[in-house]
């Protein structure tokens, strides 16, 4: 079975017919390996991946229109910003109690999941869309992270926005040490790797999907998301899982880098980071949540 790239930038070079990575998709041929930094062009001896000539399409990119990590940063540094600004009025309105709040954090949830599903669908490179995406995460962002900390403040008297910022430098400092994981090769992102944790993922989905539809019935609906064992080590797993699916973006990064990509897809790398990292601040947020609900005195 061919296994499906987490980020549609890969998707589309899989089917343009080129010859080297396109023919060793995630899932089938050589595992990674150490050593992609090879010549344009040179196949790697570790991997037998070549990036071909001519190129990307049917036309070789020059080499002001190919991508650069540069490009990814600015465009990932764009969307995130924009998360980061819908997020913190969003957030004031929760954690004061306003309903408002908890309406902007239900839009930019239904919202952001119809946008995400169109951009990965249809490929899209448009920054118009991306950029959207991202300010409708921001609201999500925003009001989850004000209505688990009114929680807090109402249970045990916490300060208004200690649990913001811890989540925030626990996503920072988590997401440093698996760039540094990656770099080093400590853990290799090879296609078993990416099947396991892609596997892993969608099961998790599922899980919590049933979860809450469960919870429209029962409430707590089985207790996976709540201030419990159970809930705790849901989180646990879902950290360790959001943390595994950054690696993979890392990968694709690099193989997308490699590849000599026209500068347009650094869009759709800046949309599979800033889908990875909201979901990792989101369950870092939630762990910290259970946390203090659990052994706060």
């Amino acid at each position: 079975m061919r296994m499906r790239s987490s980020n549609p930038v890969l998707k589309r070079a899989m089917r343009s017919g080129q010859a080297g990575y396109g023919q060793t998709p995630y899932g089938q041929g050589a595992p990674y390996q150490a050593g992609y930094a090879q010549p344009y062009g040179q196949p790697s001896p570790q991997t037998g991946y070549g990036y071909p000539q001519p190129g990307y399409g049917p036309q070789t990119p020059s080499t002001a229109e190919r991508m650069t990590i540069d490009d990814v940063v600015v465009r990932s540094a764009m969307t995130l910003g924009l998360v980061v600004l819908t997020a913190v009025p969003t957030y004031f309105l929760a954690v004061s109690g306003n309903p408002l709040g908890f309406g902007l954090a239900l839009f930019g949830a239904l919202g952001g999941l119809v946008l995400g599903l169109v951009i990965a669908f249809k490929q899209s490179t448009n920054p118009a869309l991306i950029l959207t995406y991202g300010a409708l995460e921001g609201l999500l962002v925003g009001g989850l992270s004000g209505v688990f900390e009114l929680s807090l403040m109402s249970q045990n008297g916490m300060a208004m926005g200690s649990l913001v910022t811890q989540a925030v430098f626990g996503t920072l400092i988590a997401a440093g040490a698996v760039l540094a994981v990656y770099r080093l090769r400590i853990i290799r992102v090879t296609n078993t790797f990416v099947k396991v944790v892609t596997a892993a993922a969608a099961g998790l989905l599922v899980l919590l999907l049933v979860n809450f539809v469960a919870a429209l019935f029962i409430p707590g609906g089985f207790g996976l998301r709540e201030p419990s064992l159970l809930g705790l080590g849901i989180s646990l797993l879902a950290v360790t899982l959001a943390a595994a699916m950054l690696m993979i973006e890392f990968r694709q990064i690099e193989d997308a880098l490699n590849m000599g990509l026209p500068r347009k897809y650094s869009w759709q790398l800046a949309f599979g980071l800033t889908v990875t990292l909201v979901w990792l601040y989101i369950e870092i947020l939630r762990l910290l949540w259970i946390l203090k609900s659990l052994f706060s005195e």
